[in-house]
């Protein structure tokens, strides 16, 4: 790493310090205290460092301490920390790890090993603070084209005067934008848009569903469907593209995808009026609720039953349902039939049991527009014919 790299050494060994001091001064910008509360005083006063160097048995305030308090601190938690300890203890290097530390380096200190390991924490320090920065330029920038969108669908909307090709528009910049950063193709909009027209035709042959789902409903939502995942576009590209298994915090943050839609969409009803942009209520409400569960074990609200509006519910049938279908790098295209077992599996947990039932009453008309709608690569037709009920 360069020369403006910091590096705090914090050790009651005055030995220890300046044979650290010697080794990592010639690279990095070195500030060494002797004790955790003069590192924790370094810090509150001003002080700035790229990493942390911690001896663990210092009197006073040992290194866990120090590390406990660095972590729990909005303005440092970020600063990685590398404990110095002579402890050969698993149970010590596993407690120091569960409070937040980096890594250890065992006393007696070898040169190279030190240089290493500060080298390699160092770079993936700066790595982790470039993403950041990229991420939130990212956001500025995703704003502003939405703000710029938005107001280019006012304009056309205002112009022709036709409120219903306002709507197309609004809606197909917004899909625009999604799928050029996600993967998802654009007949899995065309594919789940159908499904929930379908889905909501059928529903409202029942009474209790009659009022809610008239026709005029029912078109908006067919156009609102295809922004369930307009969030996915606040999400960055590392993970958004993985073509892995998403770890823990990666999946947190996906998750926020949910929130992201429900604000830009928000941000479209604000840009264009009340009155016109009342048919994007509709593509809230699934953007924010279609991972929502009937049980209350969803996100991002974990509201259940009847909490969660209609168009999420028939949202959630519709995109699993898709799912299931197509081909993912972390899954095979189940059958046609399968698929439909398996969410009958989940009536009641995580689906509306209504609209499971309705889901049974078109299953064929689902099975047709997915063969309408065909992937080459994502839903193959020998998935879509009747198979067998086994689950993989």
């Amino acid at each position: 790493m360069n020369a403006r790299s910091r590096v705090l050494i914090v050790d009651d060994q005055p030995d220890n310090l300046l044979i650290l001091d010697d080794l990592l001064g010639r690279h990095y910008a070195v500030h060494t205290v002797t004790n955790g509360r003069a590192a924790l005083d370094y810090l509150d006063a001003g002080g700035k460092t790229d990493l942390v160097l911690l001896d663990v048995m210092m009197p006073d305030m040992d290194g866990y301490e120090v590390c406990r308090r660095l972590k729990n601190s909005a303005a440092w938690r970020d600063i990685p920390v590398v404990f110095l300890t002579g402890l050969e203890s698993a149970a010590d290097e596993e407690y120091g790890l569960s409070l937040g530390a980096e890594d250890f380096i065992h006393k007696p200190f070898s040169p190279p090993v030190v240089l290493a390991r500060v080298d390699s924490h160092l770079r993936l320090h700066h790595a982790t603070q470039a993403l950041r920065l990229r991420n939130e330029d990212l956001e500025l920038r995703v704003a502003e084209r939405t703000r710029q969108i938005l107001r280019q669908s006012e304009e056309l909307a205002q112009r022709n005067q036709e409120i219903i090709a306002a709507q197309s528009a609004t809606i197909t910049a917004f899909c625009s934008l999604a799928e050029a950063r996600d993967n998802e193709t654009g007949n899995h909009i065309r594919r789940t848009q159908n499904y929930v027209r379908t889905l909501a035709e059928r529903l409202r042959e029942r009474p209790l569903f009659r009022p809610q789902l008239d026709d005029e409903t029912i078109a908006l939502l067919h156009k609102s469907a295809p922004l369930h995942d307009i969030g996915k576009v606040g999400v960055p590209d590392a993970i958004l593209q993985k073509p892995g298994k998403l770890t823990p915090d990666e999946w947190l943050i996906m998750k926020r995808h949910c929130l992201y839609g429900r604000d830009a969409i928000a941000l479209a009803e604000q840009d264009l009026g009340n009155s016109h942009a009342s048919f994007l209520r509709y593509a809230k409400e699934i953007a924010y609720g279609h991972h929502e569960r009937w049980d209350g074990s969803g996100y991002p609200q974990g509201i259940s039953g009847t909490a969660i509006p209609l168009s999420a519910r028939l949202m959630a049938v519709a995109d699993v349902y898709d799912a299931l279908i197509s081909k993912r790098v972390y899954k095979p295209a189940y059958p046609h039939v399968q698929a439909i077992d398996m969410i009958v599996a989940e009536r009641g947990r995580h689906f509306d049991p209504d609209i499971v039932d309705a889901l049974l009453d078109v299953a064929i008309s689902f099975q047709e527009i997915a063969r309408q709608y065909l992937d080459d690569e994502h839903t193959q037709p020998e998935n879509l014919s009747h198979g067998g009920n086994t689950y993989e």
